[in-house]
């Protein structure tokens, strides 16, 4: 196989057909798409492929039949029939001034009237687009494609102003209506974003799409599959390690039977050839990180959450839910379906290391931990507990505590409720790359985290002290020992470590510190 060049941040069709470019050939998906109906809507996180999926319809609409000699389609595709094509993408602007959304809707649409050679003299962005959509198909006998690229960013840019997402959702959904009621007048229509509005507050209008998000058909829609790294990138897989490229990167799953990678991920592995958090750098889960502070949703919990069908599409302004928000964005992604009486439950999980790393240190910082000190602590971290150094452990954990500011402290009084450090334990041994369980069953109840190192398992109980209770043997040790947490992990060859740890609620800091072999 020819290494090819890595189409890194292209999103447009022609110029990876044309210039040399790898790629993933997604045309089985759309042909099926084509065959099987005429509405479809899509969410999926950000940089996985949306914009390239709705550019590759556009040019096979427009008839570019040469872009696809080689392809799929390209041989069940009758390419005398060329469409008009209406594509709207709301990616190149922010939404945060008033009338912004407006101006932009214009602009998009006095553009596309140039290329058809349609214009309007209508106003309102609705009214102009009803019009370039009848008469776009007056003008050349052929029904219209729609194609709109990140609805919803107008919306998602604005959440922090929750007049101005109104606002903005209110304008989106009359203009999304307007594609209903030319429904005479249309062949095709694809909406792709990130989140997925409920059809009352956003698609009223609108009601006859197929949302195909959680569709097992599609679920390779978007993103490489495994057989597209042999395949496609072969040429670029000497001298990475496959087992890590998949630890790393691989992991995400919409109910179809493969796991896809992230695309920005691995074109830039292959770039730059190190392991790196690529796609979680460019985008920054400042708004995520702060809707779970203010909902005190322990950071242990995002390992193993539960979500059913309504609430995984019950993303609104005024109702996020935090199962649908983590999961649209990207952060927590299906692991197992299960079928009930009242319907499909579904598992979420980290997809990966990339994302389980990335969120869990800038969780540990809005718990107060110092980032670049974690950082730098992290080997250390790691090897007191491969060592069973339960010294050096102890001395690592007092001076992570002690560096949590005073003025964090002061903002946030929750250092007295164990919730806390439960957390920001678990978001510093996560974002340091370790092997842990959280709150797992066993027959006698639910341990705080446990920890797997090569032959042993340390289990973990944090409680905060009683007042004017100091040193001896601590509530964490004693719990351990009378829930015999340890019965589940022994195992020949498996050493296991109880240790219990008190947090001291006017230090702030580790009161006692005890282990045990379990």
């Amino acid at each position: 196989m020819t290494r090819l060049e890595l189409p890194i941040g292209i999103q447009t069709f022609r110029t990876i057909r044309e210039g040399g470019f790898y790629y993933v050939d997604k045309t089985p998906w759309i042909r099926r798409m084509v065959k099987g109906g005429s509405r479809f809507f899509l969410s999926r996180p950000r940089r996985f492929g949306k914009s390239l999926l709705l550019d590759t319809l556009k040019e096979l609409f427009e008839g570019g039949e040469s872009l696809f000699r080689g392809l799929d389609i390209h041989k069940r595709w009758d390419w005398s029939v060329r469409h008009p094509v209406l594509r709207i993408s709301f990616g190149g602007d922010n939404f945060r001034d008033e009338g912004q959304l407006h101006s932009y809707v214009m602009a998009e649409l006095d553009a596309l009237g140039e290329q058809l050679g349609v214009g309007s003299r209508y106003e309102s962005g609705p009214a102009r687009l009803g019009h370039l959509i009848r008469e776009a198909h007056r003008a050349t006998g052929r029904r219209v494609v729609v194609l709109v690229d990140e609805y919803d960013k107008p919306i998602l840019d604005v959440l922090d102003w929750p007049d101005t997402a109104m606002a903005n959702r209110d304008y989106l959904r009359g203009l999304y209506s307007v594609i209903k009621d030319r429904d005479a007048h249309v062949r095709f229509v694809f909406l792709a974003g990130v989140s997925k509005f409920s059809k009352v507050s956003l698609f009223s209008g609108l009601n006859n799409l197929r949302d195909i998000t959680l569709d097992c058909g599609y679920s390779a829609v978007c993103g490489y599959t495994e057989r597209d790294l042999d395949e496609v990138f072969g040429p670029e897989l000497p001298g990475l390690d496959r087992d890590r490229i998949r630890e790393w990167y691989n992991g995400y799953g919409w109910l179809g039977a493969d796991r896809v990678y992230n695309p920005f991920d691995i074109l830039l592995l292959f770039d730059l050839r190190r392991f790196r958090a690529h796609w979680f750098e460019t985008g920054s889960p400042a708004f995520l990180v702060e809707t779970l502070m203010k909902r005190q949703v322990a950071s242990p919990l995002l390992e193993d959450m539960i979500a059913t069908d309504e609430v995984l599409g019950a993303f609104d302004i005024d109702g996020i839910s935090t199962e649908a928000l983590l999961f649209q964005t990207g952060y927590l992604t299906i692991t197992e379906e299960t079928e009930t009486e009242d319907g499909p439950m579904y598992r979420l999980g980290y997809p990966n290391r990339e994302v389980r790393l990335g969120l869990n240190r800038h969780i540990a910082g809005a718990l107060g931990a110092d980032p670049a000190w974690q950082l730098r602590h992290s080997p250390q971290l790691r090897e007191v507990l491969r060592a069973a150094d339960f010294g050096g452990l102890e001395s690592l954990m007092r001076a992570f505590l002690a560096g949590i500011p005073y003025e964090w402290h002061a903002r946030n009084d929750i250092a007295r409720y164990e919730g806390y450090y439960a957390s920001l334990f678990y978001s510093w041994f996560t974002g340091a790359g370790l092997d842990l369980s959280v709150e797992e069953s066993t027959s006698r109840g639910r341990l705080d985290m446990a920890v797997r190192v090569p032959d042993t398992v340390h289990i973990f109980e944090f409680k905060v002290a009683r007042k004017g209770r100091r040193g001896g043997p601590g509530a964490a040790m004693e719990q351990l020992r009378a829930k015999g947490y340890a019965e589940k992990f022994r195992a020949p060859g498996t050493a296991v470590h109880l240790v219990g740890v008190e947090l001291d609620p006017e230090t702030r800091n580790v009161g006692w510190f005890g282990v045990e072999r379990g």
